[in-house]
């Protein structure tokens, strides 16, 4: 049976443990925390995470600073923020890319669940087929289906990467439709984008981040969303479901994660940063314009959703026999 002052004491023990734990999440952030975004700067990635870094690095009191660290799909970042200390002062912005490379890699110098924690999901975005206004006669996907039978071989696509949505999805797509079209790897969405813009690549199944500028520009053709329903912000552009692809649904995201070890109350913090900056006006505003959705989800919630997309892409993997040796 405790005494009184056994009682007190670890009463007292109590509270300043937990004061202590208050403390180390009202010091953090004490110095600029680091922000590793694993593709080329200019692509779909940057586009959510550079307006969430700036709205954090006003609303934290310390620089949230990107900095890109492209290649191999977006693996060579992944790989090299999974080496950085759990202090809560790097942060990782990976997108759905990095569930795809759990299965499509032979093996990786990571492991997305074991080497991370995750925080919470900026955007979803629906990935658009778009095409080079030179292609005069594909208005369509059923335009574009056509062309591709009649003309095996002959359509090249871009993507931003081997491995990436970009990639799996016209792979999925040529799966369903039986058509045969070459495939142009890039190191990141915007490099692929520069020569989607002039001509050397036909076309892509790009993300909306990345593809709405140029589509209101008239410099690309869009001919259908990847996913389930219109986007308010294209409310013209149909669905893979209404251009007759039945079954055809494939949605970019991009999220944040911490490193794993990192101190929960940082994790929690960032998380409910990142979902009240999501509530900004001018933040929604960018997000509309880009087609996008915003994310916010709990880490629970997200690590869920990471759960099922690993699970959804081995199948796409798996059914276009893709392998890749970094």
């Amino acid at each position: 049976m405790f005494s009184r002052r056994q009682f007190v004491a670890g009463a007292t023990a109590s509270a300043a443990l937990a004061a202590t734990g208050q403390a180390r999440a009202q010091a953090w952030p004490a110095k600029p925390v680091r922000v590793i975004n694993p593709f080329p700067a200019g692509g779909g990635t940057d586009a959510f995470l550079r307006p969430i870094a700036a709205r954090l690095s006003t609303t934290m009191g310390q620089q949230f600073t990107v900095e890109n660290l492209g290649g191999a799909g977006g693996t060579v970042g992944a790989a090299a923020a999974a080496k950085a200390p759990a202090d809560g002062y790097t942060l990782f912005c990976g997108a759905v890319h990095h569930t795809i490379a759990e299965t499509l890699y032979t093996r990786l110098p990571y492991n997305l669940e074991r080497d991370f924690v995750p925080i919470t999901v900026l955007a979803y975005v629906p990935n658009v087929a778009v095409i080079h206004p030179k292609f005069t006669s594909i208005n369509s996907i059923a335009d574009l289906i056509a062309y591709a039978k009649k003309n095996p071989g002959r359509l090249n696509f871009g993507s931003a990467g081997n491995g990436t949505s970009h990639h799996l999805t016209v792979e999925l797509f040529k799966q369903i439709t039986g058509t045969f079209m070459v495939h142009i790897p890039y190191r990141g969405a915007g490099p692929l984008m520069v020569d989607l813009l002039a001509g050397a690549v036909d076309f892509a199944f790009d993300g909306m981040g990345t593809s709405a500028a140029q589509i209101r520009g008239g410099k690309l053709k869009p001919l259908a969303v990847t996913s389930t329903k219109r986007t308010p912000a294209f409310p013209n552009i149909p669905t893979m479901q209404e251009a007759g692809i039945k079954g055809y649904e494939a949605t970019t995201w991009y999220a944040l994660w911490a490193v794993r070890g990192t101190p929960p109350e940082v994790i929690s913090r960032t998380q409910e940063e990142v979902a009240k900056a999501l509530q900004e006006p001018s933040i929604k505003e960018i997000w509309f314009n880009q087609g996008a959705e915003p994310g916010g989800n709990s880490p629970a919630d997200f690590t869920r959703f990471i759960r099922s997309e690993i699970e959804k892409w081995a199948k796409v993997v798996k059914a276009s026999g893709a392998k890749i040796d970094l």
